[in-house]
């Protein structure tokens, strides 16, 4: 045994003798049993479980944080796993897309889950959680995991064995049911007391609190249409054969993967096709509002459909929303006293007006800019009219709020929502979420265009994503056409790119446990060469040498 020094939050600092238990760490603390979660141990987020064997700092991960959110959303969908493997050991139940504070679940056979099935399965969830049962991590080698996997009837995380190249897996395990560890999970099932199993179409919703209301569940607010794309494209992917990062893997492995990339871009470019033909029957479509979250591809979703309105006669015309900021000292400031150029407030929304109803009046306009250094608005002589062919495209976080655009007669009004909403599962029952998906997309880009680490971009990220929450997921329902930017294998080709940015970040950095987090998830992927990536591509927006000019 060795002596080692364990430094707390507020600087106090304990000795213990190796191994030593966090719980052992926890008790002398004084905080609420079963409040924490997980713990922070020299910038990384660890099991309550896992022994400490090494100096260094110690900071619970306490409930309301986003940390323990993912640690209870990950043990939560462990446990739906073992129940539905205990009632249904035929079916293979496969996790889907989020649907608010919930998962989307359905069986891989396509049999429909009935309202006595989904009780059954909360009924037998609540028994593992009463029971307050131990969720255990053992290790086995790569012969016992296969084996193991190929009795629980997870047959894309076996596949993916094959691509992970390790000899020794960790795995979790309750009441007989076992999963390939990927992060950490609570210790026991007693700490899962909200949720909630809900049919949904043909599946059922894993309910879950939000993090800021960890001890309730928040009310559900529908998005047919998302769910309507999602399930498009899951068909899509099932017809193809490709669904999960192993069948992903083995199209690369077989050297097939240049007729994918061809039929996934060919597809997303019919969306687009499709929406400027929706655009072209509604007649009377003045103009195009784009938004969507941060990284989603907004701005070569712009001019990808601009071409296709080209296609059909259109002259499209840009108007940058940025160009609208009100001056610098008008700009709103947030809880932080930071400026807030998220808000709506943060445009000249009259002036907006103004000008849009002088255009469609056939009247000339001036364009402003916006001095982004001197934070001031200016004019330079750029002038815009409407000829009877022209349309005018406008993206921005706010195109699908009417209060940003309350002058224009609704009927000239077309809405677009764009969401990178991936079909393919890491495998079995571990998605691939929408967040990461554009958080990979948004480090590449800082790197290769505004000069930032991997660690400023994760440390910003809880920001950008509180302004889409309050600013765009609100008005996705608004939306005239909804547009999926995701391309099933984008990921294999932005992870050459982001592991040498995340393996930057280090054990000094707060943001350390969440890059660490991202390396582990994309080393799920093999890789892609740039050079495999046509000029046109969304993905280009983000890695460069775009056929687009931005």
């Amino acid at each position: 045994m060795k002596q080692i020094t364990i430094t707390l939050p507020d600087g106090s600092t304990q000795t213990a003798q190796t191994p030593v238990l966090p719980a052992q760490v926890l008790a002398g603390m004084n905080v609420p049993p079963k409040r924490v979660l997980g713990v922070r141990v020299n910038n990384d987020i660890v099991p309550l479980t896992e022994p400490l064997s090494f100096s260094c700092t110690f900071e619970p991960v306490m409930a309301g944080s986003r940390e323990a959110t993912a640690i209870y959303r990950r043990s939560l969908c462990f446990v739906l796993a073992a129940a539905s493997r205990t009632l249904f050991p035929n079916e293979r139940l496969l996790v889907g897309h989020s649907l608010g504070y919930s998962y989307y679940y359905s069986f891989a056979s396509g049999t429909k889950l009935t309202a006595a099935d989904t009780a059954r399965l909360s009924e037998r969830m609540q028994e593992l959680i009463s029971a307050d049962m131990p969720i255990e991590t053992e290790l086995y080698s790569y012969e016992e995991t296969a084996r193991i996997l190929e009795q629980m009837q997870l047959v894309q995380t076996r596949r993916q064995l094959n691509f992970l190249g390790k000899p020794v897996f960790k795995l979790n395990k309750l009441a007989g049911f076992y999963d390939l560890y990927f992060d950490p999970l609570v210790p026991s099932t007693g700490y899962l007391t909200h949720f909630a199993v809900v049919p949904y179409e043909e599946g059922l919703r894993l309910c879950y609190p939000a993090t800021a209301r960890p001890n309730e569940l928040p009310p559900f607010e529908d998005s047919p249409k998302l769910f309507s794309v999602y399930a498009y494209y899951k068909q899509w992917g099932r017809k193809l054969g490709i669904t999960s990062a192993a069948e992903l893997n083995e199209l690369i492995y077989r050297r097939e993967i240049n007729d994918f990339i061809d039929i996934t871009e060919t597809l997303q470019d019919k969306q687009f096709a499709d929406i400027a033909e929706a655009i072209r029957r509604r007649g009377n479509v003045r103009v195009v509002l784009m938004a969507g979250p941060s990284s989603s591809g907004k701005t070569t979703s712009s001019k990808k459909l601009a071409l296709q309105l080209k296609a059909l006669g259109y002259r499209p015309k840009l108007i940058e929303l940025d160009s609208y900021y009100v001056d610098r000292h008008l700009t709103p400031r947030d809880e932080n006293g930071a400026y807030d150029y998220e808000c709506l407030e943060a445009l000249d929304v009259a002036q907006l007006n103004d000008d849009l109803v002088a255009l469609f009046g056939g009247k000339e306009v001036q364009l402003p800019s916006y001095d982004f250094i001197e934070g001031k608005r200016t004019y330079d002589g750029k002038y815009i009219r409407l000829d009877r062919d022209d349309i005018l495209v406008m993206e921005g976080i706010h195109g699908l709020n009417d209060k940003l655009t309350p002058l224009v007669p609704a009927e000239y009004k077309f809405k677009v929502y764009l969401s990178a909403l991936t079909q393919l599962n890491l495998d079995d029952l571990n998605r691939i979420s929408t967040r990461d998906n554009r958080l990979i997309r948004r480090i590449v880009r800082d790197s290769r265009f505004r000069g930032k680490s991997a660690a400023d971009t994760i440390a910003m990220w809880d920001s950008v994503g509180k302004g889409e929450r309050l600013h765009i997921f609100p008005f996705q329902n608004n939306a005239d056409a909804m547009l999926n930017t995701a391309l099933d294998y984008e990921l294999a080709v932005l992870k050459v790119y982001a592991e040498p940015l995340l393996r930057c970040v280090t054990p000094l950095h707060r943001e350390y446990a969440e890059a660490s987090r991202l390396l582990r998830f994309l080393q799920h992927f093999s890789s892609i060469s740039a050079a495999a990536v046509p000029p046109h591509s969304i993905i280009r927006e983000f890695i460069g040498d775009s056929a687009f000019k931005y």
